[in-house]
């Protein structure tokens, strides 16, 4: 049995296979997603974002394969979710964009679409790290490309690929540090894996039933102890310094002069930055890029056309190293607003009362989010819509929903900006700052600079035994958290929450806010506030029910 020319109808179904097979093993991926805080996500947003995929693709089935991938990158677009969910997109929008011309691709077509999937995605994160997603998807397309010259069977080049791609995911503890401290692979090249196998599954014949992982749990997992890897590579070492957003409309005889196609305008300004994304149609041409000479982008682009809605925020100014981050819980769905505003405010919170706490100062939507369950790019493009607002500023409070927001804030038509907010603490800090009478840039970089005003302390538990950073943690221990680094841990929720203040404080500590979980009594937080006072009589203590779950309290010092 071989297969030498792939058409749209196949293509179809592996897609589907690949989508069914992560999802039957979503749970293995999130495992590896290692923390001791129970928020392994990874699994659970990539399988999102490729089923929302499968599903746009099963909308439009046809024999031109090209159509095909197009409905894919759409429906992985719309469906992503968190980090992984948004790499996953831009791999296969790079693929899909290689073979939209085609009815049916050849092993080659195939092989070079891959490449051109790793390229799409490899712009699209400001600063790739080795030994992620990004590096298995590399590997294996760069073998699927050597395979292809000789070999003009798919299903040969699809087990090639495979190989490689398991290959490649073994290495990744060798090339990202903290995979080898704790003894796993990077969970997002595995969840790639997973896809690739159901690819591989369906070109021969087999059922999704019948497919055996080609590595096991105890392959991926090689310690009793975890720590969460996506969060660590979203500290960022800023290369380009200037976050650059802008759209040219395209003048006829400046066009005629400079032929205009996507691809070209997109590779000469990757030279420029990165970050980047360009989309386009007949009348104009969207831009978002990370560069540190933005002046030369600009003078570039309007080769093509006049300059319109640009906008050009130093992202240095705003930077904020932290290693951990809380994720976002289901809140109140936003409601739409009748009235056409100046601004509107998105926020991603955890608990019923934290959404309540974010309304009553200023948000006009917020998004349901959890621990397991990152918004979608698509749930935040309808946000965007429901505030019905001509500028819209989003406050993801999370590493793991940055990338997605910065993509609603690319294909939405309102003017967005996002405010790159990690914490709650964070997230109500820039909201406090926002000015209604001020322009949407000054708000961004006033609402930016208000990151760093804020310290963040939380208390949760662990959900297994572990060593990070020298501090022995043990399984239902509460740990203390500040500004995403795990500085202790206690038997005693309580005392965790007393020690792990007392290191945050300090002489200039003015306000202190308590927002207390479900797992919390009121007994324990007046107990608490009791304390507080009598160590801190010249700080100004507030309390809030967040009725968050997982953590059960979140500090914010100011």
């Amino acid at each position: 049995m071989s297969v030498k020319v792939l058409n749209g109808k196949r293509f179809a179904q592996m897609v589907i296979q690949g989508a069914n097979h992560l999802s039957n093993n979503a749970k293995t991926v999130d495992a590896l997603n290692v923390f001791p805080v129970p928020d392994g996500d990874t699994g659970t947003n990539m399988n999102l974002s490729i089923t929302s995929g499968a599903k746009e693709v099963k909308g439009n089935v046809s024999e031109h394969i090209g159509k095909v991938g197009s409905a894919l990158a759409k429906g992985l677009l719309m469906g992503a979710r968190g980090n992984s969910g948004v790499i996953l997109s831009q791999l296969f929008r790079g693929f899909s964009k290689h073979i939209e011309a085609k009815e049916t691709i050849t092993s080659k077509d195939f092989a070079q679409a891959l490449e051109a999937g790793v390229q799409t995605a490899y712009k699209a994160v400001m600063k790739p790290v080795e030994g992620t997603i990004l590096t298995v998807a590399k590997d294996a397309a760069k073998k699927a490309v050597a395979v292809a010259k000789n070999e003009e069977d798919i299903i040969v080049l699809m087990e090639e690929t495979l190989k490689e791609a398991n290959a490649s995911l073994k290495r990744t503890p060798d090339l990202l540090p903290v995979l080898k401290e704790v003894g796993v692979v990077d969970s997002g090249g595995q969840g790639l894996v997973y896809i690739y196998e159901g690819f591989l599954a369906e070109l021969k014949g087999q059922r999704i039933e019948d497919i055996v992982p080609t590595t096991t749990m105890n392959e991926l997992v090689n310690a009793e102890h975890h720590k969460s890897v996506h969060s660590a590579i979203n500290t960022e070492d800023i290369e380009f310094g200037y976050c650059t957003e802008f759209m040219v409309k395209f003048e006829e005889d400046k066009v005629k002069a400079n032929p205009f196609t996507e691809e070209n305008f997109r590779n000469d300004l990757s030279e420029y930055g990165d970050s980047l994304l360009v989309i386009a149609d007949e009348e104009i041409v969207k831009v978002h890029i990370h560069a540190e000479q933005p002046g030369d982008v600009l003078t570039y682009a309007q080769k093509y056309g006049s300059l319109i809605n640009m906008k050009i925020e130093n992202m240095r100014e705003q930077h904020s190293n932290l290693l951990f981050e809380e994720d976002a819980y289901p809140a109140p769905k936003p409601e739409v607003n009748k009235k056409r505003e100046k601004f509107g405010i998105i926020t991603v919170a955890m608990g019923e009362g934290i959404a309540e706490l974010f309304k009553s100062i200023g948000a006009k939507a917020v998004i349901e989010g959890g621990q397991t369950m990152n918004p979608s790019t698509e749930d935040i493009l309808k946000a965007i819509d429901e505030v019905n607002a001509d500028n819209v500023i989003i406050l993801p409070n999370n590493s793991n929903i940055i990338m997605a927001a910065k993509q609603a804030a690319e294909v939405a038509e309102q003017n967005v900006a996002v405010v790159e907010s990690k914490t709650v603490p964070q997230g109500m800090a820039a909201i406090l700052a926002f000015n209604p009478t001020g322009e949407l840039a000054d708000n961004e970089a006033t609402m930016k600079e208000a990151l760093g005003s804020v310290k963040t302390g939380q208390i949760t538990f662990a959900v297994r035994d572990t060593n990070i950073d020298g501090v022995e943690i043990q399984k239902d221990d509460f740990m203390g958290i500040a500004d995403g680094k795990i500085v202790l841990t206690n038997k005693d929720k309580k005392l965790a929450a007393k020690e792990l203040l007392t290191s945050m404080m300090d002489e200039d500590s003015e306000i202190l806010t308590v927002i207390y979980g479900e797992d919390v009594s009121e007994e324990d937080v007046e107990e608490l506030v009791s304390d507080l006072e009598e160590s801190y009589p010249d700080v100004e203590v507030e309390v809030h029910n967040g009725k968050q779950p997982l953590y059960s309290f979140i500090f914010s010092i100011e």
